[in-house]
Order: structure tokens, then sequence, then C-alpha cells
């Protein structure tokens, strides 16, 4: 890419997906085209933020919630948050434990390190992160995308629908070469939830019970890592005929169609990566009592949950919350690439296709429909 100089410092151009407007897009989004790929200016690493050309970026439902205005955003942004990429520079040039070439998975939530949530191990709830997510910036401040001098926004830290990325130091592992960028971007979002879901935030013991509601990317990535953890047996529920095959392939005891639980309830936990505040209230009443429920999707903000208030403590349920599957990332995600070399996590498996930056709007659409578990971009260099 070509370099130049302008109010930001150095920089080099990219390809990148830009929204301009969170939600009010007419469906297909292959017609109405809500994200445009643009060429941006992106500025240099400062000491703490890394250089990162894109290698492979998967396609979430946190991305299509911005579309589609379920989760607003400050625009324009450049969207994308789940990838994997190689090390291209270092904003400081003696990085500890990092070097050009590597490659590294990428996580859309960076951490200070620094404050009280952080020091207590509960970095995945750090408010600093969680602030400059919300305004759509990097850790140390303000952004380094720009379009002919407009600043552009940053996508949960990273912006990966593109062909180069700079992102802080926390917003990255280093990963082993030899792991297909495909399969190692899964690792950020759909692996990093779905499983820490299940054996951080639920703990699930061997041979509990396991009953998930919905089989997206997040969902089965929370059924294997159920099935890794040694849960017996473990349901699920989802719509899609195609998607309940594969959870029965991928060692599930059933799989049914929503209202079809019947006999299935009942479990030790239950985890609802749906993001509707009906399936929530669902999964809650599907647990035994004395269960656990772990929810993971993220409702529309204005969604409201009712239960009966008296159930939590007749029942002795536990209602809990799991951001980032209560993930550590520089823990978890090295642990969930050796139980993926041992077999236990098939990740791949999740991989529905692969596609152009493109052909973004199209790949939005089949989520959207429900046609897609994992889609990955494989950005143009």
């Amino acid at each position: 890419m070509a370099t130049s100089n302008n109010a930001l410092g150095n920089s080099r151009d990219i390809a990148a997906a830009v929204l301009t407007q969170s939600g009010g897009h007419a469906a297909p989004y292959a017609t109405s085209h809500p994200l445009e790929v643009k060429t941006l200016q992106l500025a240099d690493p400062k000491p703490g933020e890394v250089l990162v050309r894109i290698d492979a970026a998967g396609l979430c439902h946190s991305d299509l919630s911005v579309i589609n205005g379920d989760r607003q955003r400050p625009m324009p942004m450049a969207l994308g948050h789940e990838a994997a990429g190689t090390v291209l520079a270092l904003g400081d040039p003696e990085e500890p434990g990092l070097a050009v070439g590597d490659r590294v998975v990428l996580v859309f939530l960076p951490s200070c390190g620094q404050c009280p949530t952080c020091q207590s191990g509960e970095g995945y709830l750090c408010a600093n992160g969680a602030a400059a997510n919300g305004k759509g910036e990097l850790m140390r401040g303000g952004t380094r995308l720009s379009c002919d001098g407009d600043h552009i926004h940053h996508h949960l830290g990273v912006s990966a629908f593109a062909t180069q990325a700079v992102v802080d130091r926390r917003s990255l592992v280093k990963v082993d070469a030899d792991i297909p960028p495909e399969t190692a971007a899964l690792f950020g979002c759909a692996v990093l939830t779905g499983v820490g879901a299940v054996m951080n935030t639920a703990a699930v013991r061997p041979g509990e019970s396991v009953l998930i509601y919905g089989l997206g990317g997040v969902g089965l990535a929370a059924l294997l890592g159920a099935l890794a953890a040694g849960a017996q047996p473990v349901y699920a529920v989802d719509p899609s005929p195609e998607k309940r095959a594969l959870a029965v392939e991928l060692g599930a005891a059933a799989a049914v169609a929503p209202g079809d639980e019947g006999e299935l309830t009942g479990t030790d936990v239950v985890v609802e990566t749906v993001g509707k505040a009906a399936v929530l209230a669902q999964a809650y009443k599907a647990a035994r009592r004395g269960g656990r429920i772990v929810t993971v999707g993220l409702p529309n903000p204005s969604a409201t949950l009712e239960i009966n208030a008296l159930s939590l403590v007749a029942d002795g349920k536990t209602l809990m919350g799991s951001y980032m599957g209560s993930s550590i990332p520089s823990r978890d995600i090295p642990r969930y690439i050796a139980l993926w070399r041992a077999g236990r996590l098939p990740v791949e498996r999740l991989l529905t296709s692969k596609g152009s930056l493109e052909e973004i709007n199209e790949l939005m659409d089949k989520l959207e429909r429900g046609e897609a578990i994992r889609q990955v971009v494989i950005p143009a260099w």
C-alpha cells in the first residue's frame, strides 16, 4: 500500500468496509449496500499499538447489529472485530513478546491492565476498554483511520474488514504461525465467547447436562466447549434443520426446533446465544431447580426480561451474563488452541464459506437470513 504524510502523521492507504449509517438499510444489503469498500488512510501505530495485516476476518451478529441499528455506534465506522493477521510494524520496536511477522488473533475488547477490574482478573469488564469501544476509538485515544482528512471510527478497537488495521497491543494475542488464518480468526470472538461461556462463566463440570439455545457461531462454539469440558448429555435448540444436523454431527445428543424442547429441559446448565429477551426467558425456565443459566446474546438495548422473581430463591437458580466468555484472551486463546490441536475443539467445522471484501454486503445477507454459521472475508493485499 502507498504511504503518505497527513495531519495524522505517517500513513498508508488501505481498503476497508465503511458504514455511514446505523439502521435504516433496506434488505437485501446486496442491493442497498450499507457497507462501502473505500480507500482509507491508516496512521502509524503509536507506542503500545501494532500495525497488522488482516489475513482473515469473520462475520458476526455483532457486526450485523450495528448495520441494522440494534446496537448504535458512532458513524462513520469501519466494521469487523473477529480476525487473524500478521504483525507488520510495532509502535514500540522494543515491545516484549511480539515481532514483525508474528501471527496474531485480534480480540474485540482491549483492557487497560491498571483499573481495579483488570487487576482483579476481570479484564473482560474493563470500563476503560468499554468506553474506548463505545466512542469508536483506540485505548490511547482518537482514531488512526481517516478518509480525505475526516476521521473514521474503529469498531471494537479492531476494524477488521480491511486490508490492514492498527490495534492496541492488548487487542491481540500471538499464536503459532501454522494455524490457518481462517481458523485462527474464529478464536477471537466465536470461540472466545462461546467456549468461555461454558468453561469460564458456567464452569461446567464433567457429567453435567447442558442445553444450548441458538446454533450460530457462538452457540456451536459453546456446544463444542461443553463437549470438551465433559458435559453429557448436550442438547441444542435452533430453527435451522441444517444447523441442528451439524450439532448432532459434532456430538449433541439431540437438537430440536424451538418449542420442541419437551423432555430436553431440566438441565444443569442452559446457555442462551440468540440475543432475544423472549428466548432468554425460555432458557431460564428450561434449567432445573438449582440450575445455572448463562446468556451471551446481545439483544436490542430497549428489550427487557421478565422472570418470576420468587423462582430465583425458591428454585435456587442462577442467572449469569457472560461478556467475551468471561475470558482473559492471553490465557484462554492458547488453551482453546491446545484443545483444537488435540481434536477436542474442531473449530474449522463452524466455517461456512470464504469471500472477498467486495462481497461483504452479500455475506451479511446470508448472516441475516440465518444461512451461515461463520463466514470469513479474505482481504486482498
